[in-house]
């Protein structure tokens, strides 16, 4: 019997998949990938020391991609991943050439390496498809690049005038069953009492996510619920934040609750295992996403946030990246890194169960659309276009 699932070298940064959201996106998408005839062997590029370079760790992971021989290899790529190394750009000249090349874009339109090269020379490599400022030779050398929202991709066509293809993410965190109750528990564990309201920010805890502002709009807030809480849902430490830093803005986000008299609303969880924050996730009567970027379908926790049918709120994303605001599944913030428009957007839900009641039921059928079993099913479509599989 042939066999012709198609054999895929997936190639992604070293961080763990409870401290770097594109790993957690790799093992879930591998998990989905194998269940739509999709082989994964996922290939971290992984230095063994921190005295060891990226050059290394990037010669090695390409040997173990060689040894492979697989039929597509696919880069998951975002510079944070790398801890800001050029080296991973570099990829596609250890790479077979024979074997078809695909690029996934996490983050991208804000960076470039070298960064003291004028804007006109990068347009001019760009267009000319030799080299790009974000992902050195992996956007020009790629049979295929995957962004995971619009706004990346218009970023890529109007540097490069090619089109990526668009294969959205899902949630990081699926409503799990039973977790309703757990939720209930959770509830009672905080000592909250009935109808105390709840608010949860969920995922990696950085400066961009707009704590600060949240916590600043508490204050206000508790005015018209004094037995109001918040619930911090996530991690410090990241790829994107380190651990000494890690610790130094857990402690300025303590220090900011203290001097603003709110100690005793915030509670920081810490990474949970996807059970509790799913639990987390129903205990909350409000979640609060105020990252100071705007919130687009990129966000693992806003699609999370939405599958488990709460009421959110989130600051505005840049155009083409707004499906969410566009559709009235999330309340949107009216500025970012701003504290006042957090508190009466906030405010205005938990005054009004009515709209809270539509955000949910609107929010639970936007994030329908968004799922693993899609996203894996996308996937296999572009691996075999790429191969000229046109029929599989």
């Amino acid at each position: 019997m042939v066999d012709d699932r198609i054999r895929v070298a997936m190639l992604h940064g070293p961080g763990r998949p409870d401290a770097d959201g594109v790993s957690d996106y790799v093992t879930h998408l591998v998990e989905a990938l194998d269940g739509v005839g999709v082989e994964v062997t996922p290939v971290p590029v992984r230095p063994d020391a921190d005295r060891e370079r990226w050059r290394a760790a990037t010669a090695r992971a390409a040997r173990r991609v060689r040894e492979l021989a697989p039929d597509v290899v696919h880069v998951q790529f975002a510079p944070s991943a790398y801890r800001f190394s050029g080296q991973p750009g570099l990829l596609p000249w250890r790479l077979p050439r024979r074997v078809p090349l695909v690029t996934t874009l996490h983050e991208y339109g804000w960076w470039a390496c070298p960064g003291w090269l004028p804007t006109r020379l990068w347009s001019a490599l760009e267009r000319a498809r030799c080299w790009d400022r974000e992902s050195g030779r992996l956007v020009p050398a790629s049979a295929a690049v995957v962004v995971t929202n619009p706004g990346h991709g218009d970023v890529v066509h109007a540097r490069t005038g090619r089109r990526a293809t668009h294969i959205p993410i899902a949630p990081n965190v699926v409503d799990r069953v039973g977790a309703s109750t757990a939720g209930a528990r959770l509830r009672a564990e905080l000592g909250l009492r009935e109808g105390a309201p709840l608010l949860a920010f969920f995922g990696f805890v950085h400066p961009v996510k707009g704590l600060r502002y949240l916590i600043e709009a508490l204050p206000e807030l508790r005015r018209d619920h004094p037995d109001l809480r918040l619930l911090v849902v996530g991690g410090f430490t990241s790829q994107a934040l380190p651990e000494r830093e890690a610790r130094a803005f857990r402690a300025e986000l303590t220090g900011l609750a203290h001097r603003c008299g709110v100690a005793d609303a915030v509670t920081f969880t810490g990474h949970l295992p996807a059970e509790r924050v799913s639990a987390a996730l129903h205990a909350a009567d409000v979640a609060v996403l105020p990252f100071t970027t705007g919130v687009s379908t990129k966000s693992g926790a806003l699609l999370a946030a939405l599958a488990h049918g709460v009421p959110t709120a989130v600051t505005r994303a840049d155009a083409g990246d707004d499906g969410p605001h566009r559709s009235g599944a999330v309340a949107v913030i009216g500025a970012r890194r701003d504290s006042a428009a957090i508190a009466r957007t906030v405010g205005r839900l938990l005054a009004d169960p009515v709209l809270r009641r539509r955000l949910a039921e609107r929010g639970r059928a936007f994030a329908a659309a968004y799922s693993w079993p899609r996203v894996a099913a996308a996937h296999r479509d572009l691996y075999a276009r790429t191969l000229g599989r046109v029929d599989a």
